[in-house]
């Protein structure tokens, strides 16, 4: 539990501490908050194979910031995690039941089929986020400021999350009264 805590609060606190550190110390030294996030993954990596992918390209892009003493590879971090989690919400969708029927479950097991298609789209919302958000943290890591690439990486991904989030709460109430369930 405490690293899964940890992994969060790398990830999320990551884009600030890259802007903040950008000029002050050298990326080399900065592909340790890389190390980091791959090591708050170890304890799964017997378990579960996305995360070995996500280790494994996470200490690729630690080994190349320290190689070259790069920005960019700490850059692509979030595009990083945006495909992680494009490939397992897609890859449940292709094997099933998709990642949002697996959260929904957990509070109601027994969903009614109506329900199993509502959440199979809102997992392909998801993929499409995961998509243009990927892209656009691509876009901002290869021409734009370490200031922009912050901030778009760093908080209006997250708003953006929290928005689709939202709304797709909101949307799910209506759901649920209009098909009774």
């Amino acid at each position: 539990m405490l690293l899964t805590v940890l992994t969060v609060l790398i990830t999320l606190l990551y884009p600030l501490l890259i802007w903040l550190a950008h000029g002050k110390i050298e990326p080399r030294w900065l592909a340790l908050l890389l190390l980091a996030a791959a090591a708050t993954r170890l304890s799964v990596l017997k378990i579960n194979r996305p995360a070995r992918w996500s280790v494994l390209g996470v200490l690729l892009l630690a080994a190349l910031a320290i190689w070259q003493n790069a920005m960019l590879p700490l850059k692509l971090y979030p595009l990083l995690v945006n495909l992680g989690l494009l490939a397992a919400f897609s890859y449940s969708l292709w094997v099933g039941p998709s990642m949002v029927e697996r959260f929904a479950r957990m509070t109601e097991p027994d969903l009614p089929p109506v329900a199993i298609a509502y959440t199979r789209r809102v997992t392909q919302v998801w993929c499409g986020f995961f998509v243009v958000n990927g892209a656009i943290a691509l876009i901002t890591a290869l021409w734009m400021s370490e200031a922009a690439w912050s901030l778009y990486t760093g908080v209006i991904s997250y708003g953006l999350m929290g928005l689709l989030f939202a709304g797709e709460f909101l949307y799910r109430r209506r759901f649920k009264r209009l098909h009774h369930v």
